[in-house]
């Protein structure tokens, strides 16, 4: 979508104009990845128009293929506007304009699995799944078990307002346990599930081989299978680390192990989150997915994924628009590898991402 960002905190009432920019939870993701260093690739449908193009010139712009994106000769590009204020408050609002765009006419005929099925990972969310029958069709095709699926990485997104129809929670819990690595929220979970903590969230989606739990400020906890890590996709990127030794590529839906085989045991991994400065909170969990899937594609410990995740979301807060350019590998991986104590002393605020930016500790 094109995302109408407010000049100014207040109702949407209230706010006298907005600066034109990107938006969607997939293609946050992508720009992200891209800017990370990545090959990516982003499939969507937009409109013919003039937004259309502004969609796909600005993720090119981020490094991402955009061949492989629609243009939709009778449907719009998808737009909404948003306040200024934290989603998880009250106060914020948001106003989609996405009902007959071109992106919830996506379909499994619109979009053949031979389009996704050379990538080493496919990053999908719920909000995909709530723009249509179709679209829900998309997804639930796309997370099928089959030989050599992709590692498939699911993230709920749970967006209220998209699911005006209800049977979001049955939904959303039905695509997670087809995936084989899910992010998902305290705050989501309890919504739709019900669920307060993480081991009960665990239990309700025992199926992937990695859940991550975030937590906000709190941090993110991983619960990850046992002897399984989380199956490292093949075909290391040059400058990749050697693979975690616990990692084994058996007993996952996307490698050709049992679908829905319950994991008998996990390792638990908590990573607090650092203290940042916040500009805008919106963007930061598809940062979050980005940072956590970057370092997965380099085969890093499971330590070293949730800290990429902290920094990659701690850059998106702390810039206004849905997306922030990461900082450099070489200047995250030195974060990521600071001693315990020091990292949770880290504290982040606008610009930090720079080599020359200081970041403060104690």
């Amino acid at each position: 979508m094109v995302a109408f960002l407010p000049s100014r905190p207040g109702r949407l009432a209230d706010v006298p104009s907005f600066a034109r920019a990107i938006g969607g939870a997939e293609s946050n993701v992508a720009c992200a990845l891209a800017a990370a260093g990545h090959r990516v690739k982003w499939v969507g449908r937009v409109g013919r128009d003039g937004f259309g193009r502004h969609l796909v010139e600005t993720i090119g712009a981020y490094g991402v293929d955009v061949t492989a994106v629609g243009h939709d000769p009778h449907r719009p590009t998808g737009v909404y506007f948003r306040t200024d204020e934290d989603r998880a408050t009250d106060a914020h609002e948001v106003a989609y304009y996405r009902a007959g765009s071109a992106a919830s006419a996506m379909s499994p005929d619109t979009v053949p699995y031979d389009t996704v099925a050379g990538a080493r990972i496919l990053h999908l969310t719920g909000i995909t799944a709530a723009l249509s029958a179709d679209c829900l069709a998309l997804v639930r095709e796309l997370t099928a078990p089959r030989p050599g699926r992709p590692l498939v990485s699911f993230d709920v997104n749970y967006r209220p307002g998209l699911w005006r129809d209800g049977g979001a929670p049955e939904v959303l819990l039905g695509l997670a346990r087809r995936a084989d690595l899910v992010f998902v929220g305290e705050d989501e979970a309890k919504a739709l599930w019900g669920l307060r903590e993480p081991g009960a969230i665990r239990a309700a989606v025992p199926e992937p081989a990695v859940l991550v739990v975030k937590r906000g400020g709190g941090g993110a906890v991983v619960f990850e299978r046992c002897a399984a890590s989380i199956p490292t996709p093949p075909l290391p990127e040059p400058g990749a680390l050697p693979p975690d030794p616990r990692a084994s590529h058996a007993g996952g839906a996307g490698l050709g192990g049992s679908p829905f085989q319950p994991p008998v045991s996990d390792t638990v991994t908590s990573v607090p989150a650092p203290r940042v400065d916040v500009v805008s909170a919106v963007g930061a969990g598809d940062a979050f997915a980005a940072g956590f899937l970057s370092a997965t594609l380099r085969a890093l410990p499971v330590r070293a994924r949730l800290r990429h995740g902290h920094l990659m979301a701690a850059a998106a807060l702390t810039v206004p628009g849905d997306v922030a350019v990461p900082p450099r590998r070489a200047h995250a991986d030195r974060l990521a590898a600071l001693d315990a104590s020091v990292w949770e002393t880290l504290h982040l605020g606008p610009g930090w991402t720079g080599d020359d930016q200081e970041v403060r500790t104690p």
